[in-house]
């Protein structure tokens, strides 16, 4: 007998719909409607990943909960509430792997803004204004990727293969990793801070991220750095970071994620000199969505099959663990 399946939605459903429905009963549930459908359901597919609805729609008998969760995207904090978390015959999983190599991309495109100075120059076309200036080389400069998953690892090995100096911060200090050289543990935080250009922040948002840059994690980076957030708007004190760039310690930002989303209009980010906003748009390419079905598609068939499901989430800690 077919699973029945419970995919939310929000604006979009998956394109690869047809081939979902002919290996289980799929039911779709707008956010609303979702406490109507998910008792009884076998499985969820959060389609809208960024939903806050499904801890409210969360059957109280544990008997009537999804026994498996698929989040279409690599971030599932909305999705670590305890009802979930504690029941150890709930499986979670998500879409690692689809945005690695897209924000690796973007990544670089926005050090290479930040270093050329695009925006000036773009501002400058706009104008008609002919003003002909010096940019930074990216080439030998320090690159501190914090967090070292597969977007983190993607990350660094885009930018090593243009000539950038890398290393990477992580819960357990290591060297000859294959990807950052060296991973520097809490302990070695704050040196590596200090020697870097540049500071992408790469990591999940858990209890133990949240608001992981602040003032002091601000102060102590190299004057003259520039900080890029591609992991989630929560894990950077926004306020600490206006003051640093106000101060001039910091010589610009790039930012895809903020702590809310929109930005806020009143927010003074949007009009810091140095400082590129983006509309938490660095992993969307052309057929993103068709991946994330596809990823779907094939955990779907791996349960059907007996098989072990890929990106399975350590509960606990809220994100993938290698090996």
């Amino acid at each position: 007998m077919a699973d029945r399946l419970v995919v939310l939605y929000r604006d979009h459903l998956p394109p690869n719909r047809a081939r979902i429905e002919s290996l289980a009963e799929t039911v779709y549930a707008t956010e609303e409607e979702l406490p109507l459908f998910l008792p009884g359901a076998d499985a969820l597919l959060a389609w809208w990943p960024l939903s806050a609805a499904v801890a409210g729609a969360w059957p109280d008998d544990p008997a009537k909960a999804p026994r498996w969760v698929h989040v279409a995207a690599a971030g599932v904090e909305p999705f670590l509430f305890p009802a979930l978390t504690g029941n150890p015959e709930v499986v979670l999983t998500n879409a690692r792997g689809v945005y690695d190599r897209p924000i690796a991309e973007y990544v670089l495109g926005l050090i290479l803004s930040l270093a050329k100075d695009f925006p000036g120059t773009w501002e400058h076309q706009r104008r008609r204004e002919w003003r002909p200036s010096d940019s930074e080389r990216i080439g030998n400069r320090t690159v501190l990727v914090w967090g070292t998953g597969s977007i983190g690892r993607a990350v660094a090995r885009l930018l090593r293969a243009v000539g950038m100096r890398v290393s990477g911060a992580g819960r357990t200090p290591r060297t000859a990793d294959p990807d950052f050289g060296v991973v520097h543990g809490p302990a070695g935080l704050r040196e590596a801070l200090g020697e870097a250009d540049y500071v992408v922040l790469a990591a999940p948002l858990t209890p133990a991220t949240r608001g992981m840059v602040d003032a002091p994690v601000l102060a102590a980076m190299k004057r003259g750095a520039r900080l890029v957030n591609v992991g989630r708007g929560p894990l950077v004190d926004e306020q600490a970071l206006v003051d640093a760039l106000a101060q001039g310690r910091l010589a610009g930002a790039a930012l895809d994620v903020f702590t809310h989303e929109p930005l806020p209009v009143e927010s003074p980010l949007w009009e810091m000199p140095g400082v590129i906003i983006s509309p938490h748009t660095a992993g969307e390419v052309t057929d993103w969505r068709a991946d994330l079905g596809e990823l779907f598609l094939d955990n779907l068939l791996r349960r059907r099959e007996g098989r072990p499901l890929r990106n399975v989430v350590d509960k606990a800690l809220g994100y993938v663990v290698d090996g």
